[in-house]
């Protein structure tokens, strides 16, 4: 091989072992894509991409406990994506993200070789990182949340929303009070309060999203305003907009 040409490296990263066999195979064709290694799941794959910073990967969209969109948000830099996926609804969302290229399975060889000569084409024009934003990676959730996935270190985390205590507003960022700890999250308040289910989590306060379940009692504040009760370490302000939602959702 010339000294000239530049190797780009891969991680393909799929929970199905016929999927990552096929594109194992099919790379076996270019001189210019090292594999560097294969993962099952979004856990495994956020270590290997921190550790051998891959040029490019294969990313599943749909994979138990974190999904492809999960594992992209809390990547702190992002290599070229060419996703691969069974579910064609993800499409367009895929390319707002500025993804290489979306191969629905199954795909033919033909149609795998125009993806990867597009990755290819890109890295070698100096674009380098991935551009997807973490603002565009949310925009591709779906309308409601399920769970959150936060990053804490080198370590990855599911909170399932019945976990959640409260969400508290920390200038650009929040953090989330769940029972498995505190966690900062890079997003805004408004955020979770159109993505989470309006019937759970109740904007109390300008800078609290509340689990309704959560909330133990209400205690007098001050004239006409109160303190939810959410744990004996945590009594949060209730505004009047707020005790006002919390009497129409909860019904007292």
């Amino acid at each position: 091989m010339s000294d000239s040409i530049v190797v780009y490296k891969a991680l393909v990263i799929d929970d199905e072992a016929p999927a990552r066999s096929i594109i194992l195979q099919y790379l076996k064709n270019y001189d210019r894509i090292e594999v560097v290694g294969e993962c099952t799941n979004g856990f495994e794959a956020l270590k290997v991409i921190k550790d051998l910073k891959p040029d490019l990967i294969f990313l599943d969209i749909q994979m138990p406990k974190v999904n492809g969109l999960e594992l992209l948000e809390v990547l702190p830099e992002r290599p070229q994506v060419i996703f691969t996926t069974a579910y064609d609804e993800y499409a367009i969302k895929a390319f707002e993200l500025n993804a290489v290229d979306y191969l629905l399975k199954p795909f033919a060889r033909e149609r795998f070789d125009v993806a990867v000569s597009k990755a290819i084409e890109k890295l070698s024009s100096g674009t380098g990182k991935n551009s997807i934003s973490v603002e565009k990676i949310r925009d591709s959730s779906p309308d409601k949340l399920l769970r959150i996935v936060v990053k804490k270190g080198s370590s990855m985390t599911v909170i399932p929303l019945h976990d959640i205590l409260f969400i508290e507003a920390q200038e650009d960022y929040v953090m989330i009070h769940a029972t498995q700890g505190r966690f900062m999250k890079n997003q805004t308040m408004s955020y979770y309060e159109s993505h989470l289910p309006e019937h759970e989590f109740i904007r109390i306060h300008r800078s609290f999203i509340a689990n309704a379940a959560k909330i133990a009692r209400l205690e007098p504040y001050d004239k006409d305003t109160y303190l939810a009760v959410m744990s004996p370490e945590h009594k949060l302000r209730i505004s009047r907009a707020g005790y006002k939602k919390l009497r129409q959702r909860m019904g007292f």
